[in-house]
């Protein structure tokens, strides 16, 4: 008797038990309509895992059904709340291979160039994921002339491409600093050449006009007059094309110094050449 009362006790706990784990973890949904809504607004309490989970479920109903590319779109989203952009890029990514005419391609295409935009990092770090933004962005943009994130695109390559100039300069730096006077001179030369409309060009051209003065000090005779002259030349390059650069007054300064090191050399050969020729005279 005592036996037969405590087993529905008993299954009636477990029964609760099972009911309170499902209710935690389990979801519930009518159709794929249901699933995507209740995805959405998961996103927008903050639960993005839990939204990620609904999203996928939206798939349980083939891939081509109505609500499966906005549950594509919002799971590449919900995977970029999450701060795993690349896994979003790539999410990004399967959207555009898999709905090649719907209207949110062009939107996802953009979003794929900024999940790479959001993974770039600090410039004295490896900048593959700046590249491929900035990649990604120009696809954007000629495929899309017309789009209203056309101006956003260019923003961002914009300061994707300060940030490459920016890790170049510093490399000229180091070089500088180093005394590699040579490699110096080559890599603030590039910086200039590569990254023309950034904020790093000026600097750079200042940064070749001092080097090349050092490396022009310390190299051989027959060298020291064509190095002194490139760092004029870039002198005039940074005058030119940057008339209001705050450099200039420094670049000034440093211009004096190649003139007047190269009018010496350029004095110091001339004699040379001539006492030559006065020996080549004397020996006939």
């Amino acid at each position: 008797m005592r036996s037969s009362i405590l087993v529905p006790v008993l299954l009636c706990a477990l029964v609760g038990v099972l009911a309170g784990c499902s209710g935690s973890g389990q979801l519930t949904y009518s159709g794929p309509e249901d699933a995507y809504q209740k995805g959405v607004s998961q996103m927008e309490e903050g639960d993005h895992q839990q939204a990620i989970r609904l999203f996928r479920a939206v798939f349980e109903y083939g891939r081509g059904n109505q609500w499966a590319p906005k549950a594509r779109f919002k799971l590449a989203m919900a995977q970029r709340g999450l701060g795993k952009h690349l896994v979003a890029a790539n999410e990004f990514k399967r959207f555009t291979e898999l709905y090649r005419n719907n209207e949110l391609l062009p939107r996802a295409e953009f979003e794929r160039a900024n999940s790479y935009y959001l993974r770039s990092p600090k410039y004295r770090l490896g900048q593959s994921a700046s590249r491929q933004a900035i990649s990604l962005f120009r696809l954007f943009i000629d495929r899309y002339p017309n789009h209203e994130l056309i101006p956003e695109a260019k923003k961002k390559i914009n300061e994707l491409r300060a940030k490459l100039a920016h890790k170049k300069y510093a490399a000229g730096e180091l070089y500088e600093r180093r005394e590699m006077w040579e490699a110096a001179t080559t890599v603030y030369e590039d910086t200039f050449d590569q990254y023309p409309d950034t904020p790093w060009a000026d600097n750079a051209l200042l940064g070749a006009v001092r080097t090349y003065i050092r490396y022009a000090d310390r190299s051989i005779q027959k060298k020291q007059a064509e190095r002194y002259q490139k760092a004029i030349e870039n002198y005039n390059r940074l005058t030119q094309l940057f008339p209001e650069s705050k450099f200039l007054d420094e670049a000034e300064t440093f211009y004096s110094e190649a003139q007047r090191k190269l009018d010496r050399v350029q004095a110091r050969d001339g004699q040379q050449s001539i006492a030559q020729e006065d020996t080549s005279r004397g020996s006939k």
